[in-house]
């Protein structure tokens, strides 16, 4: 589905929920890459057997072909209209909807979750500050989102690792041996396929836990 807003168009890969759904669990890419991001991919596979309706979205300077992701501002507002337009079609239905997003994606998130309402976050691979520079933290946006967040956040991600994050603010799923991207070394003590399952099982658990609070 392609959504019109101010920015150009965004565009949405739906996996519809098995069986009786859950709530929507809507997320966008990074400014690296796009929704065929590992982690997304595999939330994408697994997360409708559980009952949720999972949405990828691709902001419109991926979706126009450009290699740089614009401002933050431009990202909100290629965002926001994606996440009206899911909310309308969820009017009937009423199910709770939770932002997510991976890196900038996640941090878009954050950003807007007051204003789309959702019912929580969930921030992959959330970039606390660049690599090498933890004076420039992002911490605001992460606790400024307002809602229930979980942060899955690898071990060796060198925009932040999770014993950065405060113990008393969002939720800390730390992933072993895990870069920003979720890449396990072949030398790792784990293997790729465990370090995606402990995601979406971890991801899954908190989504449930959420919506029975909803």
């Amino acid at each position: 589905m392609s959504v019109d807003t101010p920015v150009g168009l965004a565009r949405v890969t739906f996996h519809r929920a098995v069986g009786r759904a859950r709530a929507w669990f809507v997320v966008g890419h990074g400014a690296g890459g796009g929704i065929e991001a590992r982690d997304l991919v595999a939330l994408a596979s697994a997360l409708p057997a559980r009952g949720f309706h999972v949405a990828l979205v691709e902001q419109p300077w991926r979706v126009a072909g450009r290699r740089l992701a614009p401002a933050p501002k431009t990202l909100d507002a290629g965002w926001l209209p994606v996440m009206r337009t899911i909310a309308a079609r969820n009017k009937a239905a009423g199910l709770p909807v939770f932002g997510a997003g991976r890196s900038a994606g996640a941090r878009v998130a954050c950003r807007t979750a007051i204003e789309t309402e959702v019912a929580g976050v969930v921030a992959l691979a959330f970039p606390l500050h660049p690599p090498g520079k933890p004076e420039r933290s992002r911490m605001a946006e992460l606790l400024g989102a307002g809602v229930p967040t979980l942060v899955v956040q690898g071990e060796r991600d060198s925009f932040g690792t999770p014993e950065e994050f405060p113990k008393d603010g969002p939720t800390v799923l730390p992933v072993p041996w895990a870069d920003h991207g979720f890449a396990v070394p072949k030398k790792a003590e784990t293997t790729q396929e465990a370090a995606l399952a402990l995601i979406t099982t971890g991801v899954g658990d908190w989504l449930e836990a959420a919506t029975a609070r909803e």
